[in-house]
């Protein structure tokens, strides 16, 4: 698994959306995208990470941001999580994990002391240009957006 760093170019996709209507990044160009990958729609921890997205939804797009979800899950499920939490933001799936495997968002990881394969909950931040500005992995459900929302300047 190759990790992406800034300045690399972000790779290019379509994934079908909650709707099953496909979003490709290049739609995005000329805009700033925060792309973030998470294991699994519905689990406690995805929950409240896509909430506190929901939640800074208005500061970031008035900063000129786009979020974008990502996880393995189909269509039908990423409408249940979407309209159970009323996430406002585009939910992608990527069921085949080819996008998560570009972004070195799929890889061994650590889980309960053991080592397994599986989704590496990780956030990119994409540059209008559509070269990657911040590639994070590893990051904490918890929390984190408030840090990337204070390391983006946002308030």
């Amino acid at each position: 698994m190759s990790r992406l760093e800034p300045g690399d170019a972000a790779p290019d996709f379509t994934l079908t959306d909650a709707d099953g209507n496909d979003v490709s990044l290049e739609s995005f160009r000329g805009k700033r995208v925060i792309l973030y990958f998470y294991p699994a729609a519905m689990t406690p921890g995805c929950t409240k990470q896509a909430c506190d997205f929901r939640d800074n939804l208005g500061a970031l797009t008035g900063k000129g941001f786009v979020v974008l979800g990502v996880s393995k899950d189909k269509p039908a499920k990423l409408q249940q999580f979407r309209e159970h939490d009323g996430l406002t933001f585009p939910l992608l799936s990527d069921v085949g994990l080819d996008v998560h495997k570009a972004y070195g968002a799929y890889g061994e990881k650590t889980n309960y002391g053991k080592t397994i394969m599986g989704v590496i909950r990780s956030t990119f931040v994409i540059d209008a240009d559509g070269k990657i500005e911040k590639a994070l992995y590893n990051v904490k459900a918890t929390g984190h957006v408030a840090r990337l929302v204070k390391e983006l300047g946002i308030s």
